[in-house]
């Protein structure tokens, strides 16, 4: 009988079922992301109108515009600009 001496969560027979019923919901919630996710880089990720094509379908950069980059990214100083923009 199931409700004898310690009852059902006394023997154990509950606590397994509980950790069952938890280990299950989790793996429902991960095939779930997983699936989203996998769903989200099938239709090809970006889905945004507008976005701006990816880098390497546009022209490629003129040295000025390399320079100018590089100037604001602080790779090189004003000096250094300055001197190699006149080089140009």
């Amino acid at each position: 009988m199931m409700w004898d001496g310690n009852g059902y969560w006394g023997s154990g027979g509950g606590w397994v079922t509980l950790l069952f019923m938890i280990v299950f919901v989790v793996a429902v919630i991960v095939a779930i992301v997983f699936l989203v996710r996998y769903l989200g880089q099938a239709s090809g990720g970006n889905s945004s109108a507008g976005a701006a094509p990816p880098a390497w379908t546009s022209a490629p950069e003129s040295p000025r515009d390399i320079l100018k980059r590089r100037y604001a990214a602080g790779e090189i100083d004003r000096e250094e600009y300055l001197q190699k923009l006149g080089d140009l």
